[in-house]
């Protein structure tokens, strides 16, 4: 399976293949290379955690795959069938089997309208059942997502952020669809709520068989609910396993950085923290090479040269760094 960092029977939803987006410089010849070629698969019914910094492209690769950003080039095969390019009226029909929740709970909910016309709208926009039907759905969903049927004719603004994150669920939920992007979905919420919506996220895709893209910079939270987590780092994956591999044994420098930042419960364990010199350089002009040698405490002379690519360096576990034991820089054969 090329540049796959995991070898499995497990049936394929969504296939991406070197997903590039660029975006234009106003004034300028410049773009700024926000995924500059990512590949990555996520398995049904299966949750791929996909972390990295604030500006690293992760929630730019999410709203490419549902062709909300129009990709600048590559592929994303969402059930063997290329999404990039398709007639606007085959993608709005795929759409009711993708589907996404927003960072901002308040910011995609429409002020204006109540939870029934907010929950309802996709039903309405597929032509899917009469008046009745919609409000009979509208509740069910509502009584999925821990609320209260009754709540349906009340607005945005009168519920708490929490409950606001759940009216963005049940109205993800609303077309019964295959593969939900979850973009930070808990990163605007009190510690105690984020795990109250992890957990109800758990439950509805053992009810539903769902598969979650779950994007976010919180590590400890993605650790918690996915089963196999990709790092990004300036619009490049550079490392991808399965949980328990990446948690325990991180393989790429950055990785292991991220990781040394997630705070310790116990007070008298102390874990030795990886500051990264510098800052990240900017997406218009990365450096050459890897990306993430100018940072990166281990670089040496030929990663200014070589661009490394995703390669399995043990079963399931890939990694983009040439100073990883095991790395072979031979190019690969077609």
């Amino acid at each position: 399976m090329e540049n796959s960092a995991v070898k499995t029977q497990k049936e394929e939803l969504l296939k991406v293949r070197n997903l590039v987006k660029h975006f234009p410089v106003e004034n300028s010849d410049d773009v700024v290379r926000a995924v500059d070629g990512v590949t990555f698969d996520v398995f049904s019914g299966e949750t791929l955690g996909l972390v990295g910094e604030s500006g690293c492209g992760k929630s730019t690769v999410g709203r490419c795959l549902l062709r909300l950003h129009e990709p600048t080039s590559g592929d994303v095969f969402f059930e063997n069938k290329n999404l990039v390019g398709l007639p606007n009226k085959e993608m709005q029909s795929l759409r009711r089997e993708m589907q996404i929740i927003f960072q901002d709970p308040y910011a995609s909910l429409n002020p204006r309208l109540n939870i029934l016309s907010i929950v309802s709208e996709p039903l309405k926009i597929h032509g899917i059942g009469n008046k009745t039907e919609r409000q009979e759905r509208v509740a069910d969903l509502l009584k999925k997502v821990g609320l209260d049927p009754n709540y349906m004719f009340r607005y945005p603004h009168e519920f708490s952020g929490g409950q606001r994150q759940r009216l963005g669920i049940a109205r993800a939920l609303a077309l019964n669809p295959k593969l939900i992007i979850a973009d930070e979905p808990v990163s605007a919420l009190d510690v105690s709520v984020q795990a109250q919506v992890v957990n109800l996220l758990q439950d509805l895709q053992a009810e539903f068989g769902l598969t979650y893209l779950f994007i976010s910079h919180g590590l400890a939270v993605v650790e918690h609910i996915s089963k196999r987590v990709a790092v990004m780092y300036l619009g490049k994956i550079v490392e991808v396993a399965a949980a328990e591999d990446l948690y325990g044994n991180p393989l790429h420098p950055y990785t292991k950085a991220l990781l040394s930042a997630i705070p310790v419960p116990d007070p008298k364990h102390k874990r030795e923290r990886i500051v990264l010199k510098g800052d990240v350089p900017t997406p218009i002009n990365p450096p050459s090479g890897c990306r993430f040698r100018t940072r990166c405490p281990f670089a040496i002379d030929d990663c200014a040269r070589i661009v490394p690519e995703l390669r399995e360096i043990t079963p399931g576990h890939a990694a983009a760094c040439i100073r990883v034991e095991g790395y072979d820089t031979a190019p690969k054969a077609e």
